[in-house]
């Protein structure tokens, strides 16, 4: 007999439908407004801080839903937003800068359904609203940075060439002064210096000091190549903290915004994002008594930098290596202590300099410097904030033995600021220092909007559909209405299970476009049917070719739609991937719920009886 299908298929039909639903129900418990602290450099929250943060919120009369103390962080949830954006002013004030507080939206989905990995479909910021990160590249200290660089590069220009000079130093502009020992040399250096240095202006100030400064056009492109290697490195923290769709994308001469759909951990991507670390490797110097340089008599070449535990080490200024050759980094333990280490692998020209560098200093210490701007609470004339340097030995270690591109950081308080640790070295060090100069939730009210508006569309061009359908098509045209809500269910149930997907309103475009194409593949089907009948098959076999015959128009209509998306996907970014995303999605399901899915219930309607008329 014809059209039935065998029993495991029906099966896989009611089970593919029970899981849809299943990963689509988180969707409709909604969010609750939420407060998350999480502290800095990886520490993590402990039930110290847990009993501060409870007390706290009671003696300001402040209700919460549940507060949890997890994964080293707190989740306070709010009934609303009023209650929740005072939490947090008075967390931050009371908390300092040793912990993050951030803004987040909690989902409120119930723990039987969490415990199946069912959670919400994360909307983006159009939609939901979301973290919006307004941040301000210091572009004083990058200049200041590449005046320090350079004047190692004179000194060790300088000396090669055997010019003798009595003092190089900083002045004003970031320009730098080459004060020469013998005066009847300083033309023969300027010849020199500008073929070294192509984008500097070199004058002569006096007899025997050159002013280096850079060029208008040097400085240009210093800010914009620090501006564009920023947006890189944030880039790949965004990617590192597994966010779809964010968008980060320059505003005006040295700002880059950075907005953030769907994240769950908000603290931790403010810490991530505005974290300003990298590390220097430094030679120690042994030859200067501790007493002595605590007491400021320290040599010019070296300076007194403090260990975790305020403890001096007296450090060579001159940086062995910088943050800038770290390709990778991981965290890890240590097999012989036990104690949590960072594995760090440089690039070609970073191992060859470690290399040389610990090939000439064995058996000497070499420290590990830890180097991080802050918000100093400071501005200047300008209105900015002024960052300040912070610095601390992490570890002091014998070399005992070459060093190549790969190597270990020990004395690493706890896994978790291993862990931070890595995660900032692996996507690269700043080259300016930036600062969160604002952090705000996005609008509530737009995303309420756009969803309102979104939902309405989709709503009634849903429901033309449905009525269209039924008056047409009759019975069968119920059919494909029933595996056009399963369609839909499913896209939501896919969404959500997918970790990167993020639904937008070009996203709602394409779940629009991809249910007008199943309910197209229908209409294919069912016309093909009708036209098996007026040929004079019998209903059965009308119903059988109906489905055959179609399949191959669809298919190819299907898949060229699906290679288009998957097109969008590769060269767009942002809203353009997520379209492609779920367009590309919805049409997969749709071969699926118009094919497998209405003719699962016409089998089981009409397979294996006598029927002589059909209503369609």
């Amino acid at each position: 007999m014809l059209n039935r299908y065998p029993l495991w298929k029906n099966l896989m039909v009611i089970l593919v439908i029970a899981i849809g639903v299943l990963y689509s129900l988180p969707n409709l418990y909604g969010e609750d407004p939420a407060v998350q602290i999480s502290g800095t450099r990886g520490q993590e929250t402990n039930t110290q801080i847990f009993s501060e943060v409870q007390t706290l919120l009671n003696q300001n009369n402040l209700e919460t839903k549940s507060i949890i103390l997890e994964n080293g962080s707190i989740l306070a949830r709010f009934h609303n937003t009023d209650d929740q954006l005072l939490a947090k002013d008075k967390l931050s004030e009371k908390l300092g800068h040793g912990y993050s507080v951030a803004l987040n939206l909690a989902p409120a989905t119930p723990k039987w359904l969490t415990s199946v990995g069912a959670y919400p479909m994360k909307w983006g910021l159009d939609l939901r609203g979301g973290v919006r990160f307004l941040m301000e590249v210091d572009m004083k200290s990058a200049l200041h940075k590449r005046q320090e660089q350079l004047q190692d590069s004179l000194r060790t220009q300088l000396r090669k060439e055997k010019y003798q000079y009595t003092g190089i130093k900083s002045a004003e502009n970031f320009s730098t002064l080459v004060t020469l020992l013998k005066p009847e040399q300083r033309d023969e250096v300027q010849r020199f210096l500008r073929k070294q240095h192509h984008n500097l202006e070199i004058k002569s100030v006096s007899d025997n000091t050159l002013a280096l400064t850079l060029s208008e056009t040097a400085l240009n492109e210093s800010r914009e190549s620090a501006i564009e290697q920023n947006l890189t490195i944030l880039r790949k923290r965004v990617s590192e903290l597994g966010v779809s769709e964010a968008v980060i994308q320059r505003q005006g001469a040295e700002r880059i915004v950075v907005e953030l759909p769907g994240v769950q951990d908000t603290a931790r991507a403010k810490e991530i994002l505005g974290a300003t670390a990298t590390l220097e490797f430094r030679l120690v110097n042994e030859n200067v008594n501790l007493d002595s340089a605590t007491r400021g008599f320290v040599p010019n070449d070296s300076e007194v930098k403090l260990d975790r535990h305020g403890r001096p080490v007296v450090l060579y200024k001159r940086a062995v290596l910088g943050g800038e050759h770290i390709t990778n980094a991981s965290s890890g333990v240590d097999q012989q202590t036990s104690r949590p280490q960072v594995s760090v692998t440089l690039d070609s020209e970073g191992g060859e300099i470690m290399s040389q560098a610990t090939r000439l200093n064995l058996k000497k210490p070499m420290a590990t410097l830890y180097v991080e701007y802050k918000d100093s609470g400071k501005k200047d004339e300008n209105g900015k904030a002024i960052l300040e340097k912070h610095e601390e030995v992490i570890n002091v270690a014998t070399i005992q033995g070459r060093f190549g591109s790969q190597f270990q950081i020990t004395g690493i308080d706890s896994p978790a600021e291993a862990l931070n640790l890595a995660v900032l070295l692996r996507s690269g060090a700043l080259i300016a220092p930036i600062q969160i100069v604002e952090e705000r939730t996005i609008g509530p009210s737009l995303g309420a909007e756009n969803v309102r508006q979104g939902l309405e569309a989709s709503f009634w061009g849903l429901l033309a559909v449905i009525v269209f359908m039924t008056l047409y098509y009759r019975k069968f045209g119920l059919i494909a209405n029933i595996a056009l809500i399963a369609n839909i269910v499913l896209v939501v149930g896919l969404m959500s299970l997918l970790p990167g997907a993020t639904l937008s309103m070009p996203g709602i475009a394409g779940i629009v476009l991809s249910v007008g194409m199943s309910i197209d593949a229908n209409v294919l089907i069912f016309e093909r049917i009708k036209e098996e009948i007026r040929n004079g098959r019998p209903i059965q076999q009308a119903i059988h070719e109906g489905y055959s015959g179609a399949f191959t128009s669809i298919f190819d209509a299907n898949l060229t739609t699906i290679l288009t998306s998957v097109i969008l996907y590769a060269v767009g970014s942002g809203p353009v991937k997520g379209f492609a995303i779920t367009l590309a999605l919805g049409v997969g399901i749709s071969m699926f719920t118009a094919i497998v899915g209405t003719r699962a219930i016409v089998n089981f309607l009409y397979g294996g009886k006598r029927i002589n008329k059909l209503s369609i």
